[in-house]
């Protein structure tokens, strides 16, 4: 399937609501904890067996990333999408069989493996050509249809929700809930492929800077460049700060305030939560838009920077202001989604846009190392304080410690960034260098 070109007139706003279509679809990923408590009662699932689909999911979309990013590149944004849209619907449908049947390892082949595939390609599938159409605003671009991974879950969080208490909660209601999800999705989807389109020149904006304009480098040679183990270590290290609030968010609240002489609800926990997915995604449009005006590099020092102050004032004094114990994890959740959001213009700056969505689909197994790391520090250490007789904030004391640690670590890192040795500069594309030649002198 050869990308499609835009036709004379075309606007470039249209490309945004494609890549959200795909996003918003495959951002249900992080609203399975919805299907957990029915398919324990179900299908008779311990805690951790009904956590592995989705476990598997994150797996296979770090995975995915990381090897298809230059099939993605190769092929362009509507063969991406396409697969994306089959893979991850045809989970949704293999899950519902599994369901039906009562068969569970299905339901994990299903979401877990197939349907991770279509996250790990759906989620690259737009970066570059967002890019392309917006090199004069790149962080907003890719802010915008980031900001629709972290936003499918409000959506899909409910709408789950109701399906099962519409349908039931057994194992037949959980399989219609699957078969609609499956359909709904793939219709929502091919919106995004029907309205793709690539530029047809280097310049998609009168006036603008060409998208092909300074370092070109392969996705090959990128991964050989200290720059690129570099924004490694800074997007697992942010993930991972940000990760280690998110997973533990409503617990973490209740335990910091239980002692107090205002405790937590579980109403207001679960409020809470709803919060940190708000500055989630407020983050990842509104600091990526941010990092057009002051730079990526100053941004991410922002992040991290930041970051470990908010850390630091929830670790000293979160237990005694719940306002500032909220304020500063909203804050860290909004660097989180910022973070995500950024990450690919921060490698366009440095790599140009030859390869960028396969150099973030490599890059994206920072994330998958910080989906283990963040929630794996956090909870490993509450449980053995909680073993040691500790009870309240100081179950998370250490751990808070250990994150302020790998934010400055990040922040380091990040100060290490410099432009990439000439030695790995490509010449423009074959494609671009074709239409410079077209072009009157």
């Amino acid at each position: 399937m050869s990308p499609p070109v835009a036709p004379p007139g075309w606007s470039r706003w249209l490309v945004p609501p494609a890549a959200l279509s795909v996003h918003l679809s495959i951002g249900q990923a992080y609203a399975w904890s919805v299907f957990k408590p029915s398919l324990e009662s179900a299908l008779d699932l311990s805690g951790t067996q009904s956590a592995l689909p989705f476990q598997l999911a994150i797996v296979m979309l770090g995975l995915s990333a990381a090897f298809g990013g230059t099939l993605v590149e190769r092929n362009g944004p509507r063969w991406a999408m396409t697969v994306a849209l089959i893979c991850f619907s045809s989970g949704f449908l293999i899950a519902a069989l599994g369901a039906q049947t009562e068969q569970y390892w299905l339901i994990v082949l299903g979401y877990g493996f197939v349907g991770g595939i279509g996250l790990g390609i759906g989620y690259i599938s737009p970066v570059s050509t967002l890019i392309k159409w917006f090199p004069d605003r790149p962080g907003m671009a890719t802010g915008i249809a980031i900001m629709g991974f972290g936003g499918g879950a409000l959506i899909a969080s409910p709408w789950s929700a109701q399906m099962l208490e519409s349908f039931g909660s057994d194992h037949s209601g959980i399989a219609l809930a699957f078969l609609v999800h499956g359909l709904a999705y793939a219709v929502f989807m091919a919106l995004g492929v029907l309205l793709v389109r690539v530029p047809r020149t280097e310049k998609p904006v009168e006036d603008g800077p060409s998208a092909f304009e300074g370092v070109q480098v392969s996705a090959a040679s990128a991964v050989r460049t200290p720059q690129f183990w570099c924004l490694w270590i800074v997007l697992c290290m942010n993930v991972t700060a940000g990760i280690g609030i998110l997973e533990k968010a409503a617990p973490m609240i209740t335990d910091f305030f239980a002692d107090t002489s205002t405790p937590v609800s579980v109403s207001a926990a679960a409020g809470f939560v709803a919060l940190l997915s708000a500055a989630n995604m407020a983050g990842r449009i509104g600091w990526s838009s941010t990092s057009d005006l002051i730079g990526r590099k100053n941004i991410y020092r922002v992040y991290l920077g930041v970051g470990a102050v908010m850390y630091l004032l929830i670790a000293s004094f979160g237990d005694s202001s719940k306002p500032l114990f909220i304020l500063c994890a909203l804050v860290i959740l909004s660097f989180y989604g910022g973070g995500f959001a950024t990450i690919p213009a921060y490698l366009k700056d440095l790599f140009g846009t030859y390869q960028v969505g396969a150099i973030h689909g490599r890059l994206l197994t920072a994330w998958s190392t910080a989906g283990v790391l963040g929630p794996l520090i956090v909870n490993w250490i509450a449980d053995h304080q909680k073993d040691a007789g500790k009870h309240g904030s100081s179950l998370y004391g250490l751990s808070f410690v250990i994150m302020i640690g790998l934010l400055v670590i990040g922040f380091v890192a990040n100060e290490f960034v410099r432009p990439v040795h000439p030695r790995h500069h490509i010449p423009a594309p074959q494609e671009v260098a074709d239409g410079r030649r077209e072009q009157p002198a």
